[in-house]
């Protein structure tokens, strides 16, 4: 069965450099949240960019496939990719203090993707802006659209973002960790507005995130991402009670539980980190790479 968004084999390296990401394949079905899981430096958020084509200069994609809304976006001219790519899926950052032009005000942070990529009416543009921030349950849209960024909150500014991914009526978000920068009790408030949202508007997520709590709030499904490497794909219930892989099982190990408050967490295995590392360096040495 094909998902809205599909990766297939996906492989990116720096360029002159080493490969970054080994033959990725995930899916994400029209409508469902899948989750990204994995350390700092596994390649989630690198995922993101590729699938959003806002990769560095310095990666460059070697293999694979990436279909988007039944299109293999890797196939296209890069105008027609990024047309596509505009009209059909949108970007929830990870610091909205960062994504936000601290020189502008929020209404046409919203209104310019709109108007600019999709062609939209200023009327128009500035009459959606005006009822997704409240379908975001942002008070006093009026004052909100003409504030400058840091004149709001933080949970306001990530509310702000939530808006501005759905205002096109995108069929793909990626989420790329929506809620690290924001304290306990605005994340939960943020993770039930994008499920609420998600849900409304019908569209799938790519919910990029290290935080295994945040996933079994959120996703339907998940990809384990080690080293570059998806090393276990699995449904929700399946990989909390029954996880495959021992990297998987070494990251449920090192979640703390408030059922065991002095037990001692778990590294991940020795062989783990030694079959991981000796792929990559089998896989410098078949590119050329000097390891």
């Amino acid at each position: 069965m094909s998902g809205f968004l599909d990766i297939k084999g996906l492989t990116l390296r720096l360029r002159g450099g080493p490969t970054i990401l080994r033959s990725v394949s995930l899916r994400v079905a029209s409508g469902k949240v899948h989750g990204l899981v994995g350390e700092s430096g596994a390649g989630k958020s690198t995922i993101g960019k590729a699938v959003l084509g806002t990769l560095p200069r310095a990666i460059e994609i070697t293999g694979g496939e990436i279909w988007l809304d039944g299109v293999n976006l890797l196939a296209l001219p890069p105008r027609e990719r990024r047309r596509r790519i505009g009209a059909t899926a949108a970007l929830i950052p990870q610091d909205p203090l960062t994504a936000l032009n601290p020189s502008k005000r929020i209404g046409p942070q919203i209104t310019r993707r709109l108007i600019d990529i999709l062609g939209w009416s200023k009327a128009d543009a500035n009459r959606r802006a005006r009822d997704i921030l409240d379908e975001v349950h942002i008070p006093d849209v009026a004052r909100v659209m003409r504030s400058y960024p840091h004149e709001l909150s933080g949970g306001m500014r990530q509310r702000v973002l939530i808006a501005s991914a759905f205002a096109a009526e995108p069929k793909l978000i990626v989420a790329d960790e929506p809620t690290t920068a924001l304290d306990v009790t605005v994340q939960k408030q943020i993770l039930r507005l994008i499920n609420e949202m998600r849900a409304r508007h019908g569209t799938a997520l790519l919910f990029v995130t290290h935080d295994l709590g945040v996933v079994s709030k959120v996703c339907n499904s998940l990809s384990v991402l080690y080293a570059g490497k998806v090393v276990e794909e699995a449904q929700m219930h399946r990989f909390f009670t029954q996880p495959i892989h021992p990297y998987s099982r070494a990251l449920l190990a090192a979640t703390p539980t408030y059922l065991d408050p002095d037990g001692s967490l778990q590294p991940v295995p020795a062989e783990v980190i030694q079959e991981v590392e000796t792929e990559v360096h089998q896989h410098a040495q078949r590119a050329g790479y000097d390891v």
